[in-house]
C-alpha cells in the first residue's frame, strides 16, 4: 500500500530538524500535527505544512495531540527522559510510534514502554539510528547471505565534536541521559549489533571524562562478545580534534559535504558564551521554529549517512561499508557493491515504520530491539564504573 502515514510529531526541536528532510521529503510520510511547548515551533509548523485544503495543526500538549483523531502515528522526538511517558500516551491512544534513540534510560522504562506498546495493539519501533543507514544495511544482506561466511571481528571507531556542540544541562548530565554513551552509543551499538547478529553476550569497557568544564562521559571504549563467539570493539570520542569524516572522504554523517578547513569551529562557536543559559540559548539558535528550515527541498547528499569507518571481518572476506556502497575484499580481488545515491536521506527510517503499520511486516528496529541496544549502552557505563565484564540478558537476534 502506498497510502501515506499520517504523522504526528512531539518535539519539534534538534532531532526533529534533523528528520525534517525525511519526513517531509518522503512519499510515504505526511506531516499532519505536532505538540510543542515553543509558540514560534508551532507556527512554522502550522506554515510550512498547512495545505488548502488540510491545515496543519498544532499543540502545546502531547495529550492533545493523542487525542487529534486524524493522526495515525507519531514520531516522539521529546527529550530521552520523556520518552515513556509519551509512548504510554500515543499507544493509550491507540497511535504507532516511532521513539527517537535512545529508546529510554533504563530497562524498565524500556520494558513499559513495550508493553503499552503491546497493550494499545500498535507498532513500536526505535530511531532514527544509524543501523537504518543503506551501507550498513546492504553489508547485513551480505554477511547474512552466507557469501563470506559468518562475521567475526568487528571494528567500529568514531571521531567527531559532538561534546563542543552547544547543549541544555541536562545533556551534560549522565544521569538525566547526558553523554557520548546514551545520546552517540545508541547509533554505534546500534551498527555492531546488527552486522554482528544481535546476540551480544558480555560487555567489557571504559569512558572517559577529559574535560571538567564538561561533566559527562565524551568518550568510550568497548570490547563486545557475541553469543557465537564474534566480536567487536567500539571506540567513540566526542571530544573535536581529531575527525574521522577525514576517512571517509570529508563526507559528513549525515551525508553532506565537509569543509575540513573548519577544524575547530564547534569550540570556537562555544567559546563565545559564558554561562549555561548562554549555551542553551545558543542550541535554541539551531532548532525549528528559529532556524532556516530545510521543507523547502532535501539537502544536497555527497553519499549516504554514516557513522565513521567500520570495518567487518568475515571468515571469508573483510567489508567495509562506505558513503556509496560497500567495499569487499576477498582473497584475490576488491571490489566495490554499489549503491543508489539518496534521493530522500534517512529514507530507510518511513519505509521500515510504513511497513510496519500498512503492511504488518515486522520491524527490525522494534521495542526488544531497542531494549536489547541500550542494556549495552549501559553495560558500557557498569563497565566502567566497576572495572568489570557485564552479563547481557536482554538480547535479540537481528531479523
Amino acid at each position: 500500500m502506498t497510502e501515506p502515514l499520517r504523522l504526528g510529531v512531539v518535539g519539534l526541536g534538534r532531532a526533529f530538524m534533523l528528520m525534517l528532510p525525511t519526513l517531509a521529503h518522503h512519499p510515504l510520510a505526511q506531516l499532519v500535527a505536532a505538540a510543542d511547548p515553543r509558540a514560534e515551533a508551532r507556527r512554522q509548523f502550522e506554515s510550512d505544512f498547512s495545505r488548502p485544503d488540510a491545515p496543519a495543526r498544532s499543540y502545546d500538549s502531547v495529550e492533545a495531540l493523542c487525542a487529534d483523531e486524524a493522526v495515525e502515528a507519531l514520531y516522539i522526538a521529546s527529550p530521552h527522559q520523556f520518552h515513556v511517558a509519551h509512548v504510554r500516551l500515543a499507544a493509550a491512544h491507540g497511535k504507532h510510534v516511532l521513539v527517537e534513540k535512545p529508546m529510554a534510560l533504563t530497562i524498565a522504562d524500556c520494558q513499559a514502554m513495550i508493553e503499552a506498546a503491546g497493550a494499545g495493539g500498535v507498532h513500536l519501533l526505535v530511531g532514527h539510528s544509524h543501523s537504518f543507514d543503506a551501507p550498513y544495511l546492504r553489508a547485513a544482506e551480505l554477511i547474512r547471505s552466507g557469501r563470506f561466511g559468518r562475521a567475526r571481528m568487528i571494528t567500529a571507531a568514531n571521531y567527531t565534536d559532538f561534546l563542543y556542540r552547544p547543549r541544555r544541562p541536562e545533556e551534560l548530565d549522565t544521569a538525566q541521559g547526558g553523554g557520548v554513551v546514551f545520546s552517540q552509543g545508541a547509533h554505534q551499538v546500534d551498527i555492531v549489533r546488527l552486522l554482528g547478529g544481535g546476540l551480544v553476550s558480555a560487555v567489557r569497557a571504559t569512558t572517559g571524562r577529559f574535560d571538567p568544564a564538561r561533566p559527562t562521559e565524551g568518550a568510550y571504549q568497548a570490547f563486545l562478545s557475541f553469543a557465537d563467539g564474534a566480536s567487536a570493539t567500539l571506540t567513540y570520542s566526542g571530544y573535536g580534534r581529531y575527525d574521522s569524516d577525514e576517512q571517509l572522504g570529508w563526507i559528513g554523517e549525515m551525508g553532506q559535504p565537509r569543509d575540513p578547513e573548519s577544524y575547530g569551529a564547534a569550540r570556537r562557536g562555544l567559546a563565545q558564551v559564558s554561562t549555561p543559559e548562554e549555551e542553551a540559548a545558543l542550541k535554541n539558535t539551531r532548532t525549528y521554529g528559529v532556524a532556516k528550515s530545510a521543507v523547502a527541498a532535501p539537502p544536497a547528499a555527497a553519499g549516504h549517512n554514516h557513522f565513521g569507518p567500520i570495518t567487518i571481518c568475515c571468515e571469508q572476506a573483510d567489508l567495509r561499508p562506505l558513503t556509496n556502497g560497500v567495499m569487499i575484499y576477498a582473497d584475490e580481488r576488491r571490489w566495490l557493491e554499489p549503491l543508489q545515491a539518496p534521493t530522500v536521506p534517512r529514507a530507510e527510517v518511513v519505509d521500515e515504520f510504513h511497513a510496519a503499520v500498512r503492511a504488518g511486516i515486522a520491524p527490525l528496529h522494534s521495542g526488544a530491539w531497542g531494549m536489547a541496544t541500550l542494556e549495552v549502552c549501559l553495560a558500557i557505563l557498569e563497565s566502567a564504573r566497576t572495572g568489570r565484564e557485564v552479563a547481557l540478558r536482554h538480547q535479540v537476534a537481528a531479523g
